[in-house]
């Protein structure tokens, strides 16, 4: 379908979803059990699932409350809502000026805190859209964030309107140059000094991998490439943060990439490269607790590249990605998906997220 006159005047709803993260100290604990709850996270019965999850939540609420601390926001929370709505405001303008003929709206949904998705889904439905795109703020696709999200959605909207979706977009253009951008500066800053860029991806278990078909690995190997590229890198390496729990997870770890560079004498700048907003795995595992390790292992230069945020490449970007969606059906990626067949892929097995 191609965007014709005919399409002007149309009703349309943008809906960007996200992990959320709790406002003060006080909602640190709720936020914490409707993480765990969630069976994307934790995969058993809801009669197991929900009496564990309320343990974790309880016995982690003290020490996740003096890290939310340390970013210093005001009642001790998460700046991640800020970020989502400033991403969300600069969304606006972009697709005003590509969509001028429509009554676009956006919304936030969060999966474990405020604006909650059932709420959000309350609120589209009074909009009463003439036409739906789903917009992930995950660039790359996960049945731990991605398929989570899309599923608590479908599972709860029950207003009008044709939806699509974008279920990931780890090549697409505003994404990867707004990456590449920010690394050439922080390597303009350090240069002669031999660096070594460490792109930092949440991690997930390995079985997800194996069991579930997630193409999330291939995925994040997808949007480094293209950012090497882009930013003309060369010693550059993969690792993955956030490690919970005692199953496998994907390797190497950040910190044994840190430790790897601190025996090969080299800098690291380390790259976001999974999260597209500032929140506490960036601002305290990241930028303190990585920044710290490194300065125990004699790490002479430890720099991090800030999260796109709402910088202009980035939003042009999602703009793009909205109104390429518009001019089609059903799921896909905006840009380069995925290139296996992995049996999680929402764009060739679109029942994954019913």
């Amino acid at each position: 379908m191609t965007l014709t006159h005919a399409n002007v005047g149309r009703r349309i709803a943008v809906v960007l979803f996200n992990l959320g993260g709790p406002d003060d100290q006080a909602s640190v604990r709720p936020f914490l059990f409707n993480l765990f709850n969630d069976p994307a996270i934790i995969g058993l019965p809801s009669l197991f699932r929900t009496p564990l999850a309320r343990l974790i939540s309880g016995r982690r609420e003290t020490s996740a409350q003096a890290n939310y601390a340390l970013m210093g926001l005001e009642g001790g929370g998460s700046p991640l809502l800020r970020e989502t709505q400033a991403q969300m405001a600069a969304l606006d303008v972009a697709l005003a000026d590509r969509l001028g003929g429509d009554e676009v709206r956006t919304f936030v949904a969060m999966r474990y805190w405020d604006p909650l998705t059932e709420a959000t889904a309350r609120q589209v439905e009074a909009f009463q859209p003439d036409e739906l795109v789903l917009l992930p703020l995950y660039p790359q696709y996960s049945t731990t964030t991605t398929r989570s999200s899309l599923r608590l959605w479908n599972q709860t909207y029950q207003g009008p309107g044709r939806s699509r979706t974008v279920c990931c977009y780890p090549a697409e253009r505003g994404w990867i140059e707004a990456q590449a951008s920010a690394i050439r500066s922080a390597l303009d800053a350090v240069r002669p000094d031999p660096i070594r860029v460490l792109f930092s991806a949440h991690g997930i278990p390995e079985k997800l991998i194996r069991s579930q078909g997630d193409p999330y690995q291939e995925q994040v190997e997808t949007t480094v490439a293209a950012v090497a590229a882009a930013a003309g890198i060369g010693d550059h390496t993969i690792c993955y943060q956030s490690r919970v729990g005692p199953l496998k997870w994907l390797g190497p770890s950040t910190p044994e990439a840190l430790e790897q560079a601190a025996a090969d004498g080299v800098g690291v700048i380390v790259v976001p490269i999974a999260f597209v907003s500032e929140h506490i795995e960036t601002l305290v595992e990241l930028d303190i607790e990585y920044g710290e390790l490194a300065h125990r292992l004699g790490i002479r230069i430890y720099r991090r590249v800030p999260t796109v945020s709402a910088d202009a490449a980035f939003i042009d970007g999602l703009a793009q990605a909205v109104v390429g969606a518009l001019a089609r059906e059903g799921c896909a990626p905006a840009g380069q998906g995925c290139k296996a067949r992995w049996k999680a892929c929402p764009h060739r097995h679109p029942e994954t997220v019913a």
